[in-house]
């Protein structure tokens, strides 16, 4: 896994948790991409991680994306130049 992509989710979260109200606690759902999911990451404690399942893109809309445009725009066309 790239170092910059650990670098940028540690920097998401120590910005989320900066922001949160003082005693206030967050929950992030997060999917099992390799920087989420690194033991290189230093959750801070006033922010909970839930994993989504894997494979499971009624709970991430978000991978429906590329299947959706795979099927309607990317695949099986003619161009005539």
């Amino acid at each position: 896994m790239p170092y910059a992509d650990t670098e940028a989710m540690q920097l998401h979260i120590d910005e989320i948790s900066t922001r949160l109200a003082e005693g206030a606690h967050a929950v992030l759902l997060l999917d099992r991409a390799g920087w989420h999911t690194t033991s290189n990451l230093d959750g801070p404690e006033n922010i909970t991680p839930i994993f989504l399942p894997s494979r499971a893109p009624e709970l991430n809309p978000v991978e429906n994306v590329w299947p959706y445009l795979r099927s309607n725009w990317l695949s099986n066309r003619v161009f005539e130049n």
